[in-house]
């Protein structure tokens, strides 16, 4: 699946409609605390006065639209996911946070249909602005769906985002499924059969209320001293040009497909390390073509869905890991070892929540180069994205850094990138999504044994 903004999302004539839940059972207060990174983002969206950081996904379901039987499935979702039913509020005066929840079944989702066919610019604008508004963490509900139906009406495409504070990247690949099953289940009557799931309100009462491992904290703290105190955070290997106001710019790109893809996973087993590995040493030996670089540097997240009951919650389950290795030689199985050796050493950490470590270290600590990786060939119905013409959204951001996801599809893998909207930074991810890319076709086209070189231009 794709990551992208919903400007590069196709987006066609046809009429909208709205979506949009309310609360129809008393809100309950609800001494459950928010997790580390809810009240993190919490703090500080509220200093940064609130832009915009919503996740979200547009998928197509066929056949037309069944408003009554599309209501009750957002309502039977949103009961799913009690995090659609509870709101945290950040009150700066006092340093307080209140959480309300309302109960199963007791929100209502509302109904707003335009009845017309708009353009389908009008319609870009209307949702971009939808999703702006709706999908904040200070406001409730801090999400919203949409549809539009074309003028075919033979299908209809179902828009929906939320504020990066109740949802990850892992959680937006489900949504698909589980609404288009719960609609599904409606129409025909035959059971969705979705996986039971857990709270994220309950994970971060958990979190908060279990003991931090001494050994494992010490760890993280002694791991992030050390990222800290040599070169400071990782930075993009090439030049991004000066901090300004303006929106980001993006690029996703295929950079295997499948058979290539299956090629390269050959070649890391051969090697002894996983993919994610393989890919770490390619992006190693892509910062020594392009920029001389010897030594990688990235900041990396890790999920933190251990426990059964988290694998398919709505959630943000992610903590953060620096991953740091020099590049012994030019040669891939080497400097996979080396990058399978730095990931080991440093992703148990990641259970740490980062509020606790900013805290311990007593500085804030904005990571500028991140690069995530997600396998999701594996999310149910991920072999119908293509079909369904599905697609993970992020909104606008208009920070000075560089962030890549990298996702392993049924198609391929995906990379996207966000980074700094001027010519400096365009033309220099560029040049390193080039190189990236020639470093692994050639393992995955030429790569035969371990003790295989990859050559570099001079």
């Amino acid at each position: 699946m794709e990551f992208t903004e919903l400007a590069d999302y196709p987006i066609p004539v046809g009429a909208l409609t709205e979506w949009l839940p309310c609360a129809r059972s008393a809100w309950i207060d609800d001494p459950r605390p928010a997790s580390y990174i809810h009240e993190a983002h919490l703090r500080r969206c509220a200093a940064a006065d609130g832009r915009e950081s919503w996740l979200g996904t547009a998928f197509e379901i066929e056949g037309r639209l069944d408003v009554a039987a599309f209501q009750s499935a957002l309502e039977k979702w949103t009961d799913r996911h009690e995090v659609l039913r509870s709101h945290t509020s950040f009150d700066p005066a006092h340093d307080t946070i209140r959480r309300r929840t309302v109960p199963a079944g007791g929100l209502h989702i509302g109904v707003i249909s335009h009845g017309y066919d708009a353009a389908g610019g009008d319609n870009f604008a209307h949702l971009q602005q939808l999703f702006d508004e709706y999908a904040s963490p200070h406001s409730w509900p801090s999400y919203v769906f949409a549809t539009l139906e074309p003028v075919e009406r033979d299908r209809f495409t179902v828009f929906f985002a939320a504020d990066h504070s109740i949802i990850d990247g892992f959680s937006i690949v489900l949504v698909a499924h589980e609404l288009t099953a719960l609609y599904e289940e409606i129409l025909s009557g035959r059971a969705a059969n979705l996986f039971p799931v857990g709270s994220y309100v309950d994970f971060g009462r958990d979190e908060r209320e279990s003991p931090a491992d001494a050994d494992v904290q010490r760890e993280a703290l002694d791991v992030w001293r050390g990222a800290l105190a040599d070169r400071g955070l990782p930075e993009f290997p090439l030049e991004i040009g000066p901090r300004t106001h303006d929106a980001q710019q993006n690029l996703s790109a295929w950079i295997l497909d499948a058979d290539q893809a299956a090629a390269f996973s050959t070649a890391c087993r051969d090697a002894d390390v996983g993919f994610f590995s393989g890919l770490l040493a390619c992006l190693g030996l892509a910062g020594a073509e392009v920029a001389g670089q010897q030594r990688f540097r990235t900041i990396t997240p890790v999920h933190t869905r251990h426990a059964p009951q988290w694998a398919s919650a709505l959630g943000w389950f992610v903590g953060l890991s620096p991953v740091d290795f020099e590049l012994p030689s030019h040669e891939f199985g080497e400097v996979a070892r080396a990058a399978e050796a730095s990931t080991a050493r440093t992703k148990p950490i990641a259970v740490v929540p980062f509020d606790r470590i900013e805290r311990e270290l007593h500085l804030p600590i904005r990571p500028r180069f991140v690069v995530s990786y997600m396998d999701v060939r594996f999310v149910p119905d991920a072999g119908q994205w293509v079909d369904r013409n599905a697609r993970a959204l992020r909104s606008r951001q208009y920070t000075h850094d560089v962030y890549a996801w990298i996702n392993r599809t049924p198609r391929g893998v995906n990379l996207a990138v966000r980074y700094p909207g001027n010519d400096i930074a365009a033309a220099s991810v560029h040049t390193w999504v080039a190189s990236l890319r020639r470093q692994l076709e050639q393992v995955a086209v030429t790569y035969s044994s371990v003790g295989r070189e990859v050559s570099l231009k001079p």
